[in-house]
């Protein structure tokens, strides 16, 4: 019963009971550690079977490790970044740092304003030290982005420095809401970090 004892205190730090657990408390529990909050599953389904709390979606995440997809595939999803402009700017923005960095979505979303640099006429994003530099088009993709990311014009959230800003004051974007947003896209998130991990020069 350990997993669902630690849900109760997640759930009591934020000021909610049981009956008014929202999605978002859901996704910031999982977000804090995926493989450790896995037990909890079963009782939170349970919670909704029974009513004492309300329906909201669980994550769910294969622990397996994806095999990566191949380079010419890694490529084409990254001209497919560039030209579709169908995608919000934000999902785009992400992906890419998936793809040309090995990044994974618990980085990415960790990431701040000031992780972005413009020096020199070069865009530079500090993923580690040094910074790596941003290769055109997403050099300009990434500054673009940076004048309108979401989630930056509420009463409680107007001066939020997280390059994903999350909805809550203060709070970046959770790694499964981004991976819930490029998976709906279609975008191999996993395969795609493996995929360009493997490509890097060890």
């Amino acid at each position: 019963m350990a997993g669902p004892l630690t849900m109760d205190d997640h759930r009591a730090q934020r000021g909610h009971a049981l009956a008014d657990c929202t999605q978002a408390d859901v996704d910031t529990w999982y977000a804090g550690g995926y493989t450790a909050r896995r037990p909890t599953h079963a009782f939170l389904r349970w919670a909704m079977r029974s009513k004492h709390m309300p329906a909201v979606t669980v994550p769910h995440r294969s622990t397996s490790y994806p095999a990566p997809i191949a380079q010419h595939q890694r490529l084409a999803l990254l001209r497919q970044l560039a030209s579709c402009d169908d995608v919000q700017l934000q999902d785009r923005v992400a992906a890419a740092l998936v793809l040309l960095y090995a990044q994974p979505l618990t980085r990415i979303a960790r990431l701040g304003t000031d992780d972005v640099q413009h020096k020199d006429g070069e865009v530079l994003v500090r993923l580690g030290d040094p910074p790596s530099p941003v290769p055109a088009p997403f050099a300009g993709m990434l500054l673009d982005y940076l004048g309108q990311r979401p989630n930056t014009m509420t009463a409680t959230n107007p001066d939020a420095r997280w390059l994903f800003p999350g909805r809550r004051a203060g709070q970046p974007m959770s790694p499964d809401t981004l991976e819930l947003r490029l998976r709906h896209l279609g975008f191999p998130t996993q395969r795609g970090h493996t995929a360009c991990a493997a490509e890097l020069p060890r």
